[in-house]
């Protein structure tokens, strides 16, 4: 059974969406976090990336969400997808992400950042350098070395990448081990710094050597496992959690690239992150909450315009197909596109960015729909995501 596309009014009027990016549950399109204080309580000021791919942000941005303490957030652009604002280089010469203003001082590295806010805000359960988080520090970064080696380094033979995934795997046991000998499924008594330090690194270690290499990282660790679910109980987590996808495609240019090895696991795994199906991949495991698609619409409806700007279709090709699509999403009728919009709603599909956007189940619930609407009309891709850059997600783009 096949529908027209409803108009745009029609669609707004499916979704009653909204949050409150101030007060509520932690999300990536505030400017200012609050929680019920005044706005005349705020001493810090966080300078993240904008588009949340920063993983060292996202421990400076879990930490404050964690402690709830009033906070201003001012978002620049990376250098792997545009140019540093002038106005940030003013700020920190160095351009360096991330950053805070704490009381009119600047303070970058985020270790340091941390224990800046500390000395003035407490520590979160234990102090960055307290003798029970020090171990787990340094066994992060052990961890963090051996994943850029295997993933960082291109493959010259198969006694290499057996070897750095050997390598890999055997800090694992490590990590596990550490995990196992907590009453809690964190990697201390209670979830705490430690918990924050490990989450950006171990969120883009599994999707990237799932991606890559085939390895399913969550799903090869049972302690790893029982930590990732006991995360996303968390608001705080949920709110900077991203999915493979994004992490995938947003690693390369950051890291110097990321080599792929070939095995056909890989292969079946690089497409159902490319390709669908989306759910049941290993990125997310609480269940999808009841209002995920009309998050999804809402987001589309909020930046209708400039996804449409910055799309390479005719606009009043990607507008028609962009509202089949999400027909098809709301209402589970198939709407055929215009023809030859297959690439454009793939174009698409391929740019959706997680917590950016929103969150991840609402992506994955907006690629299907782009998907299977794309399939009506024909099996050609968009254009190849960029590799040493992401300048197709410059926000400039986006700005009004």
């Amino acid at each position: 059974m096949t529908t027209a596309p409803l108009t745009w009014t029609e669609l707004a009027a499916l979704t009653d969406f909204q949050i409150d990016p101030v007060n509520g549950a932690t999300n990536s399109q505030a400017r200012l976090r609050l929680f019920g204080h005044s706005e005349t309580e705020v001493r810090v000021t966080l300078y993240r990336d904008y588009h949340a791919w920063c993983p060292y942000c996202q421990k400076i941005w879990l930490w404050l969400e964690e402690k709830q303490i009033p906070y201003r957030i001012e978002k620049v652009t990376m250098f792997c997808y545009g140019e540093k604002e002038a106005w940030y280089k003013r700020v920190v010469p160095s351009g360096m992400l991330p950053a805070i203003a704490l009381d009119g001082k600047i303070i970058t590295e985020s270790d340091d950042i941390l224990i800046a806010l500390e000395k003035v805000y407490g520590a979160l359960q234990h102090s960055m350098t307290e003798a029970k988080v020090m171990p787990i520090r340094r066994l992060e970064r052990t961890l963090f070395r051996a994943w850029c080696e295997w993933l960082c380094r291109p493959m010259v033979s198969i006694q290499q990448e057996q070897r750095l995934r050997s390598q890999f795997i055997e800090v694992m046991r490590s990590v596990e081990s550490t995990l196992a000998n907590t009453p809690s499924p964190y990697f201390l008594e209670e979830f705490g710094t430690a918990d924050v330090i490990f989450t950006p690194y171990v969120e883009r270690m599994n999707a990237s050597l799932y991606y890559y290499k085939g390895y399913s990282l969550r799903e090869s660790h049972p302690r790893m496992a029982a930590w990732f679910e006991a995360m996303e109980t968390r608001p705080t987590y949920r709110g900077t959690q991203s999915d493979f996808h994004t992490h995938a495609h947003d690693l390369p240019p950051q890291m110097g690239g990321c080599y792929e090895n070939g095995e056909p696991q890989m292969r079946i795994n690089q497409a159902r992150v490319d390709h669908g199906d989306w759910f049941g991949l290993p990125d997310v495991g609480y269940p999808e909450p009841a209002n995920s698609r009309q998050e999804a619409l809402h987001r589309v409806l909020k930046h209708r315009e400039n996804i449409i700007k910055a799309n390479p279709a005719e606009p009043e090709m990607i507008d028609l197909a962009m509202r089949c699509a999400l027909t098809q999403m709301m209402t589970g009728a198939a709407c055929p596109p215009p023809k030859d919009t297959d690439i454009a709603l793939r174009y698409l599909r391929d740019r959706i960015s997680v917590p950016r956007d929103m969150s991840i189940y609402a992506a994955k619930r907006l690629r299907s729909a782009l998907e299977s609407t794309a399939a009506l009309v024909g099996d050609r891709q968009g254009e190849p995501i960029p590799t040493r850059h992401r300048r197709d997600q410059d926000p400039a783009k986006f700005r009004h």
